[in-house]
């Protein structure tokens, strides 16, 4: 009996032995699995779908001025200089030093020696001469930028650029410019391979090649562009995504569902009604971009009826700007008053705007001895920072109009030929706006409506000598105090004149999956994403 009684032991210590093995192992299984999973979750490529409202207009970013082509060319172009990452202070970028001589009149910048283009080309002095001729070559109404910031009452202000050396290069002026660093940081003056435009010329924007930490590889048109990291980018360890995919969803609404569904990561254009609903989505976060922008609704003052002041100063008076931010803004923008928001240097807090008082605006219409014809009410057809809906928008603007007895007719054209439409002075009365580029008032005032900018960016046609001569004189102006009066008298001038209504100073809206992590939204509007991850 005792003996049975130990084999019977014996054999269940020998099945519980087993088992015990079995489960070991499966547990080691399980857990080599885990770390499998693991190991493909850490080497997942790290992609990145951007949301955006609208398409680029071209990836030459020397042509544009679109907000959206330079939402892309960021990434692919690098400038001389860089803006900080989340202000427009001055730093390095593909240039790593620079002296100034006294006289402000030469600059002699030290360059980046371990940079290639995507196409493999060397980036060198020789390659910034290249591009400066190229810009400086280029027509007026293709340059806009260039001639904007580079060209004052018909005289280039850089008048040579000349390589010392390979990775010198020399910058001479024909006068000083106070913000010359300013706007060498901006997005148009991202260097190019020359290789690479001078053997496609004017479809280089169709395939564009710079030294960015992405580079260029699809554009779907009105769908999508795709760019990818550059693994010769010339700063260690960056970019931290594979790919960025940039989306466009006009819609406002549906760009938001399309975030709220997993289908893109990263929204712009959130209308503010819908910022405190991501606030309480755990899933989702609402970033603010620090605000610099004017949104506002030109009138060419070329074409009748706004040829006349008083027309002008009567729809000043007849537009409910605070009624419009209370009802589309959401607490998260003010109304304007001047041609640039309050943060930039220079501002005039002095000059009060036109009150909302649309008999005023009845009485300023009988003195002008306005007809009652009907205008155009251009509307945007695509949300931008400055404007989230404006369609909707221009629906308030119609009915303030008709309610001082002018009829008006809503327009709307695709995103491109709008801007090109508008440009040409076509419109009688037209929503746009301007998202600063460099944080100076030069980039406000002078490239919005001094008379050199007709035909570009000065899409009111508003022309004025005593505005244009204030307006060099400050360019040149070394001593900030001095030059901030210079603006503040130009404002008083334009609120006189009344060329645009200005309408509001937006603070634009962003919304992302939890797990975007290193965005920091630029106020320029033009967003690095070299620093991006997703978790």
């Amino acid at each position: 009996m005792r003996k049975k009684q130990w084999l019977l032991g014996f054999f269940l210590l020998l099945v519980f032995s087993v088992i015990l093995a079995a489960c070991n192992s499966d547990s080691t299984d399980e857990g080599a699995e885990g770390n499998d999973d693991s190991d493909k979750e850490s080497s997942k490529p790290q992609i990145l779908v951007f949301g955006r409202g609208a398409d680029s207009v071209s990836l030459d970013p020397a042509i544009v001025t679109d907000g959206e082509s330079f939402k892309v060319t960021q990434n692919v172009f690098e400038t001389l200089l860089n803006f900080g990452d989340e202000d427009t202070t001055i730093h390095p970028s593909l240039a790593k030093s620079w002296e100034i001589s006294e006289d402000g009149l030469t600059y002699t910048f030290k360059l980046q020696e371990v940079v290639k283009f995507h196409d493999g080309t060397d980036f060198n002095a020789e390659a910034v001469v290249k591009n400066v001729d190229r810009w400086k070559a280029g027509t007026e109404d293709a340059f806009y930028y260039f001639n904007s910031m580079f060209k004052a009452e018909g005289e280039d202000i850089i008048t040579e650029v000349v390589a010392e050396d390979d990775y010198t290069v020399i910058f001479k002026l024909s006068r000083p410019q106070a913000p010359f660093l300013k706007n060498l940081a901006m997005s148009p003056f991202g260097i190019a391979s020359p290789t690479e435009f001078e053997k496609t010329g004017d479809k280089f924007g169709d395939n564009p090649v710079g030294t960015g930490p992405f580079k260029f590889t699809e554009w779907k048109r009105n769908d999508s562009i795709t760019i990818e990291k550059f693994e010769d980018y010339w700063q260690e360890g960056l970019p931290k995504l594979d790919k960025v995919i940039f989306r466009s969803i006009p819609d406002n609404s549906a760009r938001l569902n399309a975030l709220t569904a997993g289908d893109i990561d990263l929204a712009d254009g959130i209308n503010p009604s819908d910022g405190k609903g991501i606030e309480a989505n755990s899933a989702l976060k609402l970033i603010e971009r620090p605000s610099m922008n004017i949104g506002y609704l030109g009138l060419t003052n070329t074409r009748p009826p706004f040829d006349n002041v008083l027309v002008r100063q009567a729809v000043n008076h007849a537009i409910d700007k605070q009624g419009i931010v209370d009802a589309f803004f959401e607490g998260r923008a003010q109304p304007a008053v001047n041609p640039m928001p309050p943060s930039i240097s220079g501002y005039n807090d002095e000059v009060k705007g036109y009150e909302y008082n649309p008999e005023k605006a009845k009485e300023l219409l009988k003195e002008a001895g306005y007809d009652g014809s009907e205008i155009e009410l251009w509307a945007m057809p695509v949300p931008r920072p400055y404007m989230p809906d404006g369609a909707k928008v221009a629906q308030v603007i119609q009915k303030n109009l008709e309610d001082v007895g002018i009829p008006s007719k809503i327009v709307t054209f695709e995103w491109a030929t709008y801007l090109e439409k508008t440009k040409n002075g076509e419109a009688d009365a037209f929503m746009l706006g301007w998202t600063g580029d460099n944080g100076d008032a030069d980039n406000f005032i002078y490239t919005l409506l001094d008379k050199d900018n007709i035909g570009s960016n000065n899409y009111a046609y508003y022309s004025n000598d005593k505005v244009h001569d204030l307006l060099i004189a400050a360019q040149s102006e070394i001593d900030e105090a001095v030059r901030n009066d210079l603006y503040k008298q130009a404002q008083e001038i334009i609120h006189e004149e009344a060329p645009w209504v200005p309408l509001a100073h937006s603070t634009p809206l962003l919304a992302a999956k939890a797990g975007v992590k290193g965005f920091l939204p630029h106020p320029t509007g033009s967003d690095r994403l070299l620093n991006v991850t997703m978790e």
